[in-house]
């Protein structure tokens, strides 16, 4: 593990975090439009963990979600015991003119089961659904620290 740890240092390797990494640099620098719904504060949420809350803005992100469901288990009887969430945003990072800085499409999915209450149903959905933006939001996030190294 050692050598692994050297060989990285002598690569120029340099964490995005790190006291001296490219991310501080953007920390708090991007501001994310307001989301219009559930799924979209938590999308909002996970990219201002990752990147910071806004401080001084000079660069916005706008994201576009799309969500679907689709039944993928079900019971002897025929009912659905299992749902995959599969989700899309599409987003865009723009620099205080409106010029853009960077795109892209991110795709993840993630699943829930379907149980006999209504209310542990609802609420495993909505888990599912905060866990996919969670995913998504690394990969925007994951996306533009990479851009900015």
């Amino acid at each position: 593990m050692l050598l692994s740890l050297a060989a990285l240092a002598g690569c120029g390797f340099a964490p995005l975090h790190g006291p001296e990494g490219t991310a501080r640099n953007l920390r708090g620098r991007i501001s994310v439009l307001a989301p219009a719904d559930e799924e979209g504060w938590a999308l909002v949420r996970r990219l201002e963990d990752r990147l910071g809350t806004p401080q001084e803005a000079d660069l916005v992100l706008a994201a576009q979600i799309r969500i679907g469901e689709t039944a993928v288990g079900f019971l002897s009887g025929g009912e659905i015991s299992r749902f995959n969430v599969e989700g899309q945003v599409d987003w865009q990072l723009t620099d205080s003119t409106g010029a853009e800085v960077l795109t892209g499409r991110e795709r993840g999915f993630t699943s829930y089961a379907a149980t006999s209450t209504t209310v542990a149903t609802t609420s495993a959905r909505r888990d599912a659904r905060r866990r996919l933006m969670v995913i998504l939001a690394d990969q925007i996030a994951t996306i533009i620290l990479r851009h900015s190294a």
